[in-house]
């Protein structure tokens, strides 16, 4: 291809871009984005057609190029931000059944038809993300780019974070981004604490990558270290019951985001959450309607036989 055959092809990518940005624009409006005449413009409309775009000319007042819907439709063409901005929400919503099937298959048809620029950036984020739920706090996509690179290169990372009423500059080594059914979440290993940490994405600010290189470590689970951190350890008090109902159907009663649910057979499954407050979790597993015990903590035991004295005690009264 010469250069002035790969002018025109760029041009008419350029346009075609410019028609899926809005439903019409006027023949001066694009020949002024693209610095050519009406002329050259009507040329590039005509190749459009013959490479199977389906564009509309009207004429008069209001009237102009529109793209319209087909069949045999090629692939859009999607600029940087709107290819990333695509693969995070199709990554967060790759869990579960039907959807994941749906999100994974789109991802690969995506996949194919990116440049190979952007393909190495998609790879780089899809390569460095678990989850355990669809992230529905939005996140800045070039954040998590920031951040997934740096996982795929294994190279440390700083970001400003809040800590009680300060916000402080944290050193990490990202190792995964992880997608809860509430937001972003990065499982580092943190250097000045010397443990493995969680940290939302959302609150993250300063984000960069250095170009420190560190050896990989024995890491946990991504995805179930994230989830039993936000719904267990951030809470003072933490417990575990065992349900008598599988898995399967717990799941479907309680967010991903209260509790971690585990399978015991296919008839059980252990359910392990965390509240200011055992009685509000405690309530909250009876009213999951199923039969239970409590496994820890062992004071958790006596709680149940005053709240079901209390209750006994309201039934009684009320005869």
């Amino acid at each position: 291809m010469n250069g002035a055959e790969r002018g025109t092809t760029e041009r008419v990518l350029t346009l075609l871009g410019l028609l899926q940005q809005r439903q019409v624009w006027t023949g001066p409006e694009l020949a002024d984005r693209l610095g050519v005449t009406p002329r050259t413009v009507r040329r590039d409309v005509e190749r459009l057609r013959a490479l199977g775009y389906p564009v509309h000319a009207t004429q008069g007042v209001g009237g102009g190029y529109q793209l319209g819907p087909g069949h045999d439709l090629p692939p859009l063409l999607l600029d940087d931000e709107e290819a990333i901005a695509t693969v995070v929400s199709l990554l967060a919503g790759a869990s579960g059944a039907v959807a994941g099937d749906a999100a994974l298959r789109a991802l690969t048809k995506l996949d194919r038809v990116l440049p190979t620029r952007l393909r190495h950036e998609v790879r780089a984020l899809s390569g460095s993300v678990d989850s355990f739920g669809a992230a529905r706090t939005p996140a800045d996509p070039e954040v998590l780019m920031t951040l997934a690179r740096a996982c795929r290169d294994e190279v440390e990372a700083g970001f400003d974070y809040p800590s009680g009423d300060d916000v402080r500059r944290r050193r990490v080594e990202p190792y995964r981004l992880v997608a809860s059914d509430r937001r972003w979440y990065l499982l580092a290993y943190d250097l000045d604490r010397d443990d493995w940490r969680s940290f939302r994405v959302d609150r993250m600010s300063g984000v960069s990558a250095r170009t420190w290189h560190f050896r990989p470590r024995p890491a946990p689970d991504a995805a179930t270290y994230v989830q039993e951190g936000v719904a267990s350890r951030v809470y003072p008090h933490q417990a575990r019951f065992l349900v008598h109902a599988p898995a399967e159907t717990v799941r479907t009663q309680l967010s991903a985001s209260a509790a971690v649910v585990r399978p015991r057979g296919s008839e059980r499954c252990e359910v392990l959450s965390g509240g200011a407050n055992l009685d509000v979790v405690l309530a909250y597993v009876l009213l999951l309607g199923h039969d239970f015990e409590v496994l820890d903590p062992p004071e958790l035991g006596a709680r149940c036989r005053v709240l079901a004295g209390r209750l006994l005690s309201a039934f009684v009264g009320g005869e």
